[in-house]
C-alpha cells in the first residue's frame, strides 16, 4: 500500500465513499402513489379528523353522562308541551249522526279523557271508528277548545234481511248496519230473506222499484239457492222469477196484471222461472171449483 502524503498545515485528503441511489425506496414509492389517490386524500383530510372528533365527543359524553342528560331534557320538554292546557282534549264531539251511533263511536275511539292532542293518534282512532259496521267513512281532528271532533258518514239501512244468524239491517250495498231483535223494529223497510240475499241487495231494490203497482201487497223477497228471487205477496201468492233477467220477467208479470188483473184472481203462484213457458198455479179454492165444473160438464155430456 502506498503511503498517503501529508502536507503540513493541510487536512488529510478523504477518499469519497459510494454514491447514494437517488431513486426512492419501495415503501416511499407506494406511499407516494397512495397519496395521489383523491379518495385517500379525502379520507386523511376529512375522515381522520372526523373520526377523532367523534371519539372525543363519545369519550366526553361517557365521562359526563351527556346521553342521560339529553334524554332527561327531552322528556322534560315533552312533558311541558303535553301538559299545556291549549293541547288538552276534554271531550269528543260526534256531530251529524244518531245518538246511539255517536255513543258507539265514542266507545270505539278508545280515547281516555282528558288527554293531550299530541298523544292522540288520529289515524288509529279513524281506523277504529271505520271498523264499526254502521260507519262508512270517518274523519278525526283535534279542535281548539279541548274537543276531538269525529265526523262519520253513517250507513243508511234500506232493507231488513232475515238471515240464518238473525235479523239484520243492510245498506244499499248489502253491508250490515246493525242487528235487530225483530222485523217489527223497522216495518218501514222492505224485507228480504234467504242465504246470500245480502249479496244481491241492489237487484232486490231494482225489483221492488219495478213492482211499484203492487208494492203495498209485497211481503218480501226470498233468495232461493243464492241465484234467484221469489216475490212473496199477501193472500199467499208468489211470483217465481228466473235466475237470468229477473227484471224483464217481473215487467212481463206487471204488464199481464195491468191488462188482465191476473194477480187479482184465484192464483197462488205465477211461475216465470222459464220465461218461455210461464205457468200459473191456482189456489185450493179455485182448484176445487174447477174440478166441480169439470164434473158438471162431464155429467152434461153423458
Amino acid at each position: 500500500m502506498l503511503p498517503v502524503a501529508v502536507h503540513p498545515g493541510r487536512p488529510p485528503a478523504v477518499r469519497p465513499g459510494p454514491r447514494r441511489d437517488p431513486a426512492p425506496s419501495r415503501l416511499r414509492y407506494r406511499l407516494n402513489r397512495l397519496w395521489l389517490r383523491p379518495s385517500f386524500r379525502r379520507l386523511v383530510n376529512f375522515g381522520v379528523p372526523m373520526l377523532a372528533g367523534i371519539l372525543a365527543v363519545w369519550t366526553l359524553a361517557a365521562e359526563l353522562d351527556l346521553k342521560a342528560r339529553a334524554v332527561l331534557a327531552y322528556e322534560n320538554l315533552r312533558s311541558s308541551l303535553i301538559e299545556r292546557p291549549s293541547f288538552l282534549i276534554t271531550r269528543i264531539d260526534v256531530p251529524g249522526v244518531t245518538p246511539d251511533l255517536a255513543e258507539a263511536i265514542r266507545v270505539a275511539a278508545f280515547v281516555d279523557l282528558p288527554v293531550s292532542s299530541l298523544e292522540v293518534d288520529v289515524g288509529a282512532v279513524r281506523e277504529r271508528v271505520e271498523a264499526l259496521s254502521a260507519v262508512e267513512r270517518a274523519s278525526v281532528r283535534a279542535l281548539a277548545g279541548g274537543s276531538l271532533e269525529i265526523r262519520a258518514i253513517e250507513r243508511i239501512p234500506v232493507v231488513v234481511w232475515r238471515s240464518p244468524d238473525g235479523v239484520m239491517l243492510l245498506d244499499h250495498a248489502g253491508v250490515r248496519v246493525a242487528e235487530i231483535d225483530s222485523r217489527l223494529r223497522r216495518p218501514d223497510l222492505p224485507l228480504i230473506a234467504g242465504e246470500g240475499a245480502d249479496a244481491a241487495v241492489p237487484e232486490a231494490l231494482a225489483l221492488l222499484q219495478d213492482a211499484q203497482p203492487i208494492l203495498d201487497r209485497i211481503r218480501g223477497l226470498v233468495r232461493v239457492g243464492e241465484r234467484r228471487w221469489d216475490l212473496v205477496l199477501d193472500r199467499d201468492q208468489a211470483i217465481l222469477l228466473p235466475e237470468t233477467d229477473p227484471l224483464g220477467a217481473l215487467r212481463r208479470v206487471m204488464a199481464l196484471d195491468a191488462a188482465e188483473e191476473m194477480l187479482s184472481r184465484d192464483v197462488s203462484v205465477v211461475d216465470f222461472r222459464d220465461p218461455a213457458r210461464p205457468a200459473l198455479r191456482l189456489n185450493e179454492h179455485a182448484q176445487a171449483e174447477l174440478a166441480r165444473l169439470r164434473k158438471e160438464m162431464k155429467g152434461e155430456d153423458a
